[in-house]
């Protein structure tokens, strides 16, 4: 019965494709009479426009003449566009043209529907489906539900399906391997061989196992914020990129993917993700870090990076002052310092030009506060801009009677003079109105730079405003709630001068940084973009969010993460959701908890979800494979020994093995004495590092979001994890790891591991 299945099947899909081969040639010859018409209306074009120039109507036949030209041109050139695209979607069905397909009955009908559900739709005539793509509303039947009723949403609303038939294929080189009938909603089957595959240094789609809740968040076009909470390994981020695949084709022609940026843990984290979008027939959209984020708004600072600001929330002083600085408080009370400078305190600074000063501060001053009261931030800053443009023109005659411009007309060559006189477009009849016209000309030349100075905001001083603000905070914010005294503010505006007098700045003073900024000058953010999507949101704080919010004004945003993996932010991500939820509208909030870990083996999720106090609730997939190993060495040089042995082993199974140190310094020192072993491993020492297939050693911190075949915890000892705040920290190491876990530690093994229960680990 089932080869009689598979034989029938066969012949549909091998119809299938003739009707693709067909379609593909029909692509290829419209593209080639396109590239004919486009090469011949560029040979003619001088032929079919008619050159009339001697009366008006003449000129405006042929600038009609020549439009019409155009038009025909451009047209061409986007058949020939859309013609391409066609085509390459078709290459790609070509090999696997579909997964899925489901016979159903809708409402009354006597027939049973059958459709075929692959990665994009295919017709062989107008409004006939051969096969649907997976985003079109039929397809959410295939990811819904399993046997009978199942209900999906329709431009019409809601309608439910008697779903009759669920079946599965595996298809290579245009030959089904396997199929399978299911009553689920994904078979496990097809799922088991999906996850037993080995990790890759890119990212999969997951269109073909997307399971019912991560459908849920592929889908969602209701929410103004959608937080997903997820346990490692759940799918989160796969599922947010299939979302955008699917707002792609649910808006097209309204959504393009530059009106979507997705903040992302690191830049090698965005390294692995860019094919997953190219994969689906999709571009890209803006991805970023926040530090490069930052970055980018504040190009003459160098905001503190990923290493320096993991090493500095190890220590306990440093993380109180990051807390309050990251807090909901702080960024209203940023805030309320910006509403304050309508009134006074706004810092100026001097106009200078040729080494004095133009136009004092004091008088910027006057007249910045010279408007009423009605007046906002924005319109008192444009209507000072509009004043001091008009003090530069009046200072203009004053100038030109100055020695320095007297020399400088008299030292312009000819071609100057003449370059001046093109310029100006009027007639100079003496000698003495020549000389004013060259003089005037150099000094408004020469007041270009004070110009710019002017329309960029120069005047206002951003430094001195952001520490005058620091020291106003303690004013309006009590920091004894956050553990801090005034003793200790005092030192840290101290340490953050000397920080901005090198040009250099924390990340949570760079958010309050540009906040500020912001404020001072009545940006409004970018209402461009649509949908903000944040993964790793557990190491945002609440301070970055409401500023994201407010520098993307008409985003929808999507945040997904894991509060167990919280590795800046550490208790802080308890309070998140809480504090999510007054920053967006609650009916248009909407949290979706993932709670079943697909990444690793069960013996790899057992072993890392009771590392977790909460972790019962984590269900791991049913995949088998070897139980954890621990490794307790009595010296270093034991321990690398052991890893170099491990890792050969590992190797001698899997393409990629990870050794996941705790910090930079570690895994240089460790990938040192690894050299010396002659064991071959790449070091990932910054974010912008490709990641390579074989051995890599890679600080915690740029591991986040990855997955590897087999992990090595190095140096899981008590003096490197000594207490309770690493612990969200070595739960995200071990759960990196899809089919092997090895943790090696030094002399004695740290007390974190004590909440796992013995049988789900060998203990050498």
């Amino acid at each position: 019965m089932a080869d009689n299945i598979k034989t029938q099947e066969q012949h549909h899909l091998d119809h299938v494709i003739d009707e693709i081969h067909i379609s593909q040639k029909d692509l290829e010859q419209k593209i080639k009479a396109t590239k004919r018409d486009v090469k011949d209306i560029n040979r003619n074009f001088n032929n079919d426009v008619r050159l009339k120039t001697e009366t008006y109507s003449g000129m405006m036949e042929t600038a009609m003449s020549i439009r019409q030209q155009q038009q025909m041109l451009s047209e061409r050139e986007n058949r020939q566009e859309h013609a391409a695209r066609e085509l390459g979607t078709l290459n790609k069905l070509e090999q696997n043209p579909y997964f899925a397909r489901i016979d159903f009955r809708e409402g009354d009908e006597k027939r049973d529907e059958t459709i075929y559900i692959g990665m994009a739709s295919f017709t062989d005539r107008p409004d006939h489906y051969l096969i649907y793509d997976w985003r079109a509303p039929i397809s959410s039947i295939y990811y819904n539900g399993g046997i009978g009723n199942v209900s999906y949403m329709t431009p019409d609303g809601e309608q439910t399906v008697d779903v009759k038939l669920k079946r599965q294929f595996q298809i290579e080189n245009s030959k089904i391997k396997t199929v399978f009938d299911t009553e689920e909603v994904v078979g496990d089957q097809m799922l088991l061989d999906a996850l037993s595959n080995r990790s890759d240094t890119k990212m999969k789609s997951i269109v073909t196992t997307i399971q019912k809740e991560q459908n849920q968040i592929i889908r969602d076009t209701d929410s103004d914020l959608l937080f997903v909470q997820g346990s490692a390994g759940s799918g989160k981020t796969a599922a947010v990129l299939q979302r955008v695949a699917f707002l792609l084709y649910q808006y097209r022609g309204n959504l393009h993917s530059g009106q979507i940026i997705l903040f992302s843990p690191n830049q090698l984290f965005n390294d692995y993700i860019n094919q997953v979008l190219p994969e689906l027939g999709e571009q890209n959209m803006v991805q970023m870090t926040f530090y490069q984020y930052s970055s980018h708004r504040l190009p003459s600072v160098q905001v503190e990076t990923l290493s320096e600001r993991f090493t500095e929330q190890l220590d306990k002083t440093a993380q109180k002052l990051t807390d309050v600085k990251g807090s909901l408080d702080y960024f209203r009370a940023v805030s309320a310092y910006a509403n304050h400078l309508n009134k006074e305190d706004m810092r100026f600074r001097n106009l200078m030009f040729n080494g004095e000063i133009l136009i004092p501060k004091e008088k910027i001053a006057e007249i910045y506060y010279g408007f009423n009261e009605n007046y906002n931030l924005r319109n008192r800053l444009e209507s000072t801009k509009e004043e001091l443009m008009k003090i530069l023109n009046r200072k203009i005659h004053v100038e030109m009677r100055k020695k320095w411009v007297e020399d400088a007309v008299q030292n312009l060559s000819k071609e100057e003079i003449q370059q001046f006189h093109a310029e100006g477009e009027e007639e100079i009849l003496n000698a003495d109105k020549e000389f004013k016209f060259l003089a005037r000309r150099i000094v408004i030349k020469s007041f270009r730079k004070v110009q710019r100075q002017i329309s960029r905001n120069h005047w206002l001083s951003i430094n001195n405003q952001f520490v005058h603000m620091l020291k106003e905070m303690p004013k309006i914010l009590n920091l004894a709630d956050f553990g801090i005294s005034n003793e200790l503010w005092a030192e840290e505006i101290k340490a953050t001068v000397g920080r901005l007098k090198k040009g250099r700045l924390s990340l949570a003073d760079a958010s309050s940084y540009i906040y500020l900024y912001d404020l001072m000058t009545g940006k409004r953010g970018d209402k461009d973009i649509r949908y903000l999507f944040i993964d790793e949101v557990q190491d945002y704080s609440a301070f970055q969010l409401a500023f994201l919010k407010f520098s993307f004004p008409r985003a929808r945003f999507t945040l997904l993460g894991d509060l167990n993996q919280a590795i800046f932010t550490h208790e802080n991500s308890r309070k998140l959701l809480g504090e999510l939820g007054s920053m967006f509208p609650e009916d248009k909030t909407r949290v979706v908890q993932l709670t079943k870990s697909y990444r690793s083996t069960e013996q790899i999720t057992n072993f890392t979800k009771h590392l977790l106090t909460n972790g019962e609730n984590i269900i791991p997939f049913n995949r088998q494979g070897d139980l954890p190993h621990i490794y307790v060495k009595d010296g270093v040089d034991a321990a690398v020994e052991q890893v170099k042995q491990q890792s050969e082993l590992n190797l001698a199974d899997h393409e990629t093995t990870a050794i996941i140190g705790k910090t930079l310094k570690e895994c240089q020192e460790l990938s040192g004495k690894l050299a010396e072993l002659g064991v071959k491993s790449t070091l990932i020492r910054t974010e912008n590092q490709r990641l390579v297939k074989g051995i890599i050693v890679v600080p915690s911190y740029l591991a986040k979001g990855l997955e590897f075949d087999s992990v090595i915890m190095w140096d899981a000892s008590t003096a490197c994890y000594p207490d309770e705040s690493d612990r969200q920290l070595v739960y995200t190491i071990c759960t990196r790891a899809m089919h092997r876990l090895t943790v090696v530690a030094v002399k004695s093994l740290s007390p974190i591991f004590e909440t796992v229960p013995q049988d789900e680990y060998e203990l050498n």
